[in-house]
């Protein structure tokens, strides 16, 4: 049997509310920004049945209008600054480190792409001890709020010999599934993360409720 990347299923990993389990982080970090502009706080439900990219898009929904470019710099830099705080509180997704450690084992490859700023992306995936087990570790670089479209093109050009069409790519948000089809690999997303089941199923790819059950699902889908 082959082995190469090439006819290996390969995983693509998001981080935040996929590995790194910081929903309660993000809505704590949201509503600290929100107090700051007068904004109402958001519960849980109703920031995942809100929740969408570009990030804008979200405030205009809760404004009712989008933001100015001085509005929306202000209220990412708010967010940034309060994840940041909350973020140290945050451990990995139940169970991550077995899943990473077995697909390692199996042969298979995978890696990590976040729409986290990727200079501080990087220290944070290592100070949780399972850098190892990713061949690319990529964040985002230039300005926040957007699409991870691009950033998987050049993910998968980086990648090199790993055909997208061999690959899943496993996430919590829909931008996952629309990143995934721009470069024809396929997705399965995760409803621990930013969005409601509804929201993810308008996607129309799989959706579990658990991390173990989107490894099992792909190795179904491309394998």
């Amino acid at each position: 049997m082959e082995t190469t990347g090439k006819h290996r299923t390969h995983l693509v990993w998001d981080w935040n509310g996929t590995l790194l389990d910081d929903i309660d982080a993000v809505l704590g970090a949201t509503n600290a920004a929100f107090a700051e502009v007068d904004l109402a706080p958001l519960t849980l439900e109703q920031y995942r049945e809100t929740y969408c990219v570009p990030i804008p898009r979200f405030y205009e929904r809760l404004m009712g209008r989008l933001p100015t470019p001085a509005e929306w710099e202000r209220m990412d830099d708010l967010f940034h600054r309060h994840y940041t705080e909350q973020r140290v509180t945050c451990g990995l997704t139940a169970g991550v480190e077995e899943l990473l450690t077995r697909w390692s084992r199996g042969g298979r490859s995978q890696s990590l792409l976040s729409m986290y700023g990727h200079e501080h992306l990087v220290p944070v995936v290592r100070g949780y001890g399972i850098e190892r087990h990713f061949v690319r570790v990529d964040g985002r670089t230039g300005p926040s709020g957007g699409s991870k479209a691009q950033h998987m093109e050049r993910h998968f050009e980086a990648l090199g010999d790993v055909s997208p069409s061999r690959a899943v790519v496993i996430g919590d948000a829909v931008d996952d599934a629309v990143a995934a089809a721009h470069v024809g690999a396929r997705a399965v997303l995760y409803t621990g993360g930013s969005h409601s089941r509804g929201s993810l199923e308008a996607a129309g790819a799989p959706v579990v409720d658990t991390l173990a059950e989107a490894v099992a699902l792909a190795e179904l889908m491309a394998d």
